[in-house]
């Protein structure tokens, strides 16, 4: 008995099978009446497939496998007797004639780590999220504010002792994380790789169980719980997604039936140096085919806002990471991937094809032109990409003491040039918090309470920075030591006061963001943004306009990174009228309590090629936003 019909050989054979979930792995299907469970897995160069499990005694001979004759190269069979969870594994006999076990690439379940047999599951679930999956464009479009909290599900809160392998499920998590992002003021919540891995400490990034959600945390249904609260509760979940590479260990995706098959032969093309791990043949059908199907899987069947899609630099480029002679060039003789890019390309176009209302998001840290605009404009068809310029520079910026921070004002403007290349998201993400670089506030100088009040002004720039912002977990609360994924996140640092004020600045500006529409309608335009004033490097001041569709939506975004209070402090403005000082980093609380601040009259002189001027007066180390008052007229 087959459920792959010739139309799914058709597709398969040329590249173009993108729901490959549905006829490959394990699934429950009527045989005559009875139920059996079906079997299928691509192995084309095994010389006999055989299933094995806690059902037959992990015995090769009893359950053999049928090779199609089709030339797919897949091997199938039906059984009945096959409970729900059942531990299995794939026998193949190689052409080297080895004997090996194989977890299915295609297993929606595993068993938790260090165990590493696949699982008979299924993906039944009802949802509850109708209102948000309808409705979704609104909130994923690139004219809204996106504001996305990054996690790692096993470190964020841990349960009883806090060891490294002691989790919170799905379940919890959904009913904590989303109590906390809305309390935050977050849009999104975006998720390091859930998908099941053999070695936590590679924080999900070294995958080998790419349709299934990692079991160390529950079910697939306890992840689908996970997503539907979210959404439930207004919440949008991104997901980190890693089509770069995967693990090498022997009972995943590696030489998978006894050659490289998802992978290069050649190391030079298929292994990652930095990594250790293996690198995808994206010139491969069956492979693009694969990683398409997965693409697709996560956003139908888990109902995501959309994917991250990790170290799209290392697919890009076939020099990444590699000395002269350890890389092959391109038939062109360049350093393009020119399968990989191809890959994106159709990957994105299927992806917005089926989900318009999702995003893909590119990790993408080179000059490579056109990451986030549409194929058919030449682009990689993604629809955000990271801003790492900018997230390096600022940080650089900001390591400096404030009297010197004047001779690297360069540092601090120079992400305008290019802003409205690509559609940028700001991050500062888990990478910045790692391997030696210490904490967010941490690489802030001064004395450690100062420290608090330059992360402040650091955290104003972002959210005024045309962008959609990513901020990671713990960089919210002031997390005095790097991130460790072995021990949840330092949050007893809340019961001190400047813990609690930083927590209070990420919370107004979220607020300041989302009601604002200056800062996200026009977020990836340069209509959206002028400078005002950008070359007062000697007092470390920027001051720019950001605006939105409406005129009096516009705001007036001032930035001082010193400790040096300027009164008396003029600028240019366009009209004459009240202006509002709506928002100061300096003043979180009164602007999250809604009160009313201070208000000034522009009045007419020329200022910075500007009409009118303001007067005001400018705390140290802070983010102004102002805003001109709508009069309102008098009934008659």
């Amino acid at each position: 008995m087959s459920i792959i019909s010739e139309k799914d050989v058709e597709l398969l054979k040329s590249g173009k099978h993108f729901t490959l979930f549905d006829v490959l792995g394990s699934r429950n299907i009527k045989v005559d009446g009875k139920v059996s469970t079906y079997f299928a897995v691509w192995a084309p160069n095994a010389r006999a497939v055989s299933l094995v499990g806690d059902f037959n005694g992990w015995d090769e001979n009893i359950m053999p496998l049928t090779m199609r004759r089709d030339g797919t190269g897949i091997w199938e069979g039906a059984f009945e007797n096959i409970q729900k969870g059942s531990n299995y594994k794939y026998a193949i006999n190689t052409i080297q004639g080895l004997k090996i076990h194989k977890g299915d690439p295609y297993a929606v379940h595993w068993e938790t780590p260090p165990a590493q047999a696949s699982k008979t599951w299924d993906l039944d679930y009802s949802w509850s999220d109708g209102k948000w999956m309808k409705e979704r464009a609104k909130h994923n479009g690139l004219d809204r504010p996106i504001s996305v909290y990054e996690v790692h599900l096993g470190s964020w809160k841990k349960p009883g002792k806090k060891q490294e392998l002691d989790f919170y499920d799905y379940r919890t998590l959904a009913h904590d994380l989303c109590t906390y992002i809305k309390e935050m003021g977050f849009t999104h919540v975006e998720l390091m790789p859930v998908m099941e891995h053999p070695y936590y400490p590679s924080w999900g990034y070294q995958i080998h169980g790419y349709f299934a959600p990692t079991s160390r945390y529950g079910t697939p249904q306890d992840f689908m719980y996970f997503v539907d609260h979210m959404h439930q509760n207004g919440i949008g979940v991104f997901l980190d997604w890693v089509p770069s590479h995967f693990v090498g260990d022997l009972h995943g995706l590696y030489r998978f039936d006894g050659t490289a098959l998802y992978e290069h032969e050649d190391k030079r093309k298929g292994y990652h140096p930095d990594w250790k791990t293996y690198i995808f043949n994206y010139g491969r059908y069956e492979v693009k085919s694969f990683l398409i199907s997965n693409a697709v899987y996560w956003l139908e069947k888990f109902h995501l806002d959309g994917l991250r899609v990790d170290a799209v630099a290392s697919m890009l480029h076939l020099n990444y990471s590699r000395n002269d002679g350890e890389w092959i060039p391109n038939k062109y003789g360049g350093n393009e991937n020119l399968e990989a890019i191809e890959f994106l390309k159709e990957l994105n176009q299927e992806v917005y094809g089926r989900f318009p209302d999702v995003q893909m998001i590119a990790e993408e840290s080179t000059t490579f032109p056109k990451v986030s605009k549409p194929v058919f404009e030449g682009g990689l068809g993604f629809g955000m990409k990271w801003m790492m310029g900018w997230m390096n520079d600022s940080i650089e910026y900001m390591k400096n003491d404030p009297l010197f921070r004047k001779h690297q004002h360069n540092k601090l403007i120079f992400s305008i040039v290019y802003a409205f290349s690509e559609n940028f998201m700001l991050p500062f993400s888990h990478d910045e918090v790692v391997h030696g670089k210490s904490s967010m506030l941490m690489k802030m100088p001064g004395p450690f309470n100062q420290k608090f009040e330059h992360l402040a002004v650091l955290y104003g720039y972002m959210f005024a920075h045309p962008g959609t912002k990513l901020l990671f977990m713990g960089n919210e609360i002031g997390q005095t030591h790097e991130w460790r994924y072995a021990e949840e996140i330092p949050w007893d640092l809340l019961q001190f006061e400047p813990h609690q004020k930083i927590q209070t600045v990420v919370k107004s500006l979220n607020l300041l963001y989302k009601t604002e529409p200056a800062l996200y309608e026009k977020q990836f335009s340069f209509e959206g943004f002028e400078w005002i004033r950008s070359g007062d490097w000697q007092k470390s001041i920027i001051i720019f306009k950001r605006k939105g569709n409406k005129l009096k939506d516009t705001l007036y975004i001032i930035c001082n990174f010193t400790p040096v209070v300027y009164e008396n402090f003029n600028f240019g403005v366009d009209l004459l009228g009240q202006y509002e000082e709506i928002y100061c980093t300096n003043k979180a609380e009164e602007y999250l309590t809604g009160k009313k601040q201070v208000s000034h009259k522009s009045k007419k002189s020329e200022c910075d090629a500007l009409p009118y001027t303001l007067n005001i007066s400018v705390p140290g180390l802070s983010m102004m936003a102002l805003k001109k008052l709508e009069l309102k007229k008098k009934s008659v």
